[in-house]
């Protein structure tokens, strides 16, 4: 039902350009569904403001959020980004983000819920053993997996390498040896030491030149994590292939707005590894072309890149079978309701995950009081040694590319924009209007001073 009505006679000058043919329509189908029509007016540029007083909501990529002119008006205007967040958005922050918080919390939920990370800094092979001079925890798993042969690989403990600026699975890597990883490394020739700083997006496609050979960019040839690898992970059927169980991440779309509220949106996505799951030590990593079939089952974030479509299926998390008894490699105890108890996990580690940044890490995240913005939160479910699920946060997207979720389910995104209006817009702008039902969750409300 359209709201009633404005508390100001100045409608607001809303200036909707998305670039993205996907997601434009969506959020004007929102505004129209959940905004008085009186209440706003669509403009092309911010010169056809009447005075810069005038109400005005920027809804546009982040490279064309006129950042000057939001903070010179920040009584009146809005914008869809936070100018620094890269506590969040970046794989090497995010994880001193949370091992920050762990060791001042150590009660955090983020102790369960993120992997442990080790950090380092590597342009060349070569320099690898001085990057890796304090990386005590990868040594030691190393020395222990030298008492397992090669008979034994299933007993070793594995490792995920993630470059700290890559997205949709570019440059990840398995390994459980340092002969592993310098293998990895000698790969990747990186043509110039510079590192380009994008701090816009981390989801959407990148236009940096790429080494073809492996599918890395370049320019994220510095910063890396290493994680202990999720073995094993839930593993359900995708829809359509009920004979194939698959490894599968949640997407989970998380609205921050203010200095700070957080809401999770409830309707979340599946999102499928384009093979059927095989540990790491059954996969072949030896030549590029066996290893690259071999991650396929292990990633759950790739895209074709001639298309830049994604591989895999995607499905409504919620949708997913209520019986997961069935587990090649592990056995569950999980209730039949383990959806909800999951989705209490993700609500959790999402409001620490933010808090963590907004107080720990201020320099690196923050939030302004005329700002709102949607970021896109990856988790992965694993199975524990006694059987119970344990949710993992994987990372977090700024500008999460929204088209990967496909025409199909192109409601559930629409949803989303209405509950960024209703939670977001409206309240900033004071538009009173009649409760209308949303999905959004609020996990987190803390007041950061920021005026």
């Amino acid at each position: 039902m359209e709201p009633t009505s404005s508390t100001s006679d100045t409608p607001i000058c809303a200036l909707i350009n998305y670039e993205d043919p996907y997601v434009q329509p969506l959020i004007l189908s929102a505004l129209e569904k959940r905004l008085p029509t009186s209440s706003y007016k669509l403009v092309k540029s911010l010169q056809d403001l009447p005075s810069p007083s005038t109400p005005c909501l920027q809804f546009v990529q982040y490279e064309s959020i006129d950042w000057d002119y939001l903070m010179s008006n920040s009584s009146t205007s809005l914008a869809n980004a936070y100018i620094i967040r890269k506590a969040l958005i970046r794989k090497h922050y995010l994880s001193t983000t949370i091992a920050n918080w762990i060791t001042k919390h150590p009660d955090s939920v983020l102790k369960s819920g993120a992997k442990p990370s080790v950090e380092f800094e590597v342009d060349y092979a070569e320099f690898l053993d001085d990057a890796l001079v304090e990386a005590w925890e990868l040594k030691e798993s190393w020395a222990r997996n030298e008492e397992f042969g090669e008979d034994e690989k299933e007993k070793r403990e594995w490792w995920i390498l993630k470059p700290g600026m890559s997205d949709r699975g570019q440059g990840i890597r398995l390994f459980s040896s340092e002969e592993e990883l310098t293998a990895i490394f000698e790969e990747w020739d990186p043509e110039s030491d510079d590192e380009e700083e994008e701090d816009a997006r981390s989801d959407a496609g990148r236009d940096s030149e790429k080494d073809e050979g492996n599918g890395i960019i370049t320019s994220q040839l510095r910063h890396f994590v290493a994680q202990p690898y999720i073995q094993p992970p839930l593993l359900l059927a995708p829809p359509g292939e009920p004979a194939q169980l698959r490894k599968f991440h949640i997407r989970t779309y998380v609205l921050a707005t203010g200095a700070l509220q957080v809401f999770v949106y409830k309707p979340m996505l599946a999102l499928f590894a384009a093979r059927p799951y095989s540990p790491p030590w059954t996969s072949d990593f030896e030549s590029e072309e066996e290893r690259e079939n071999a991650m396929r089952a292990h990633l759950t974030n790739t895209c074709l890149q001639e298309t830049g479509d994604r591989e895999g299926s995607v499905g409504l998390f919620w949708n997913l079978p209520t019986d997961i008894a069935s587990q090649p490699d592990a056995t569950t105890n999980a209730a039949p309701l383990w959806k909800d108890e999951v989705f209490t996990q993700i609500k959790d580690i999402t409001a620490q995950t933010f808090e963590a940044a907004a107080r720990g890490m201020s320099i690196h995240f923050q939030p302004l009081p005329n700002a709102f913005e949607i970021f896109g939160l990856d988790f992965m479910v694993g199975i524990e040694g006694d059987g119970s699920l344990n949710t993992y946060l994987l990372e977090v997207n700024a500008f999460p590319d929204f088209r990967q979720t496909g025409d199909e389910l192109s409601g559930m995104i629409e949803g989303l924009f209405e509950g960024v209006v209703d939670k977001a817009i409206s309240p900033y702008f004071g538009v009173k209007k009649e409760e209308n039902k949303t999905d959004m969750v609020q996990v987190l409300d803390i007041d950061l001073g920021r005026r």
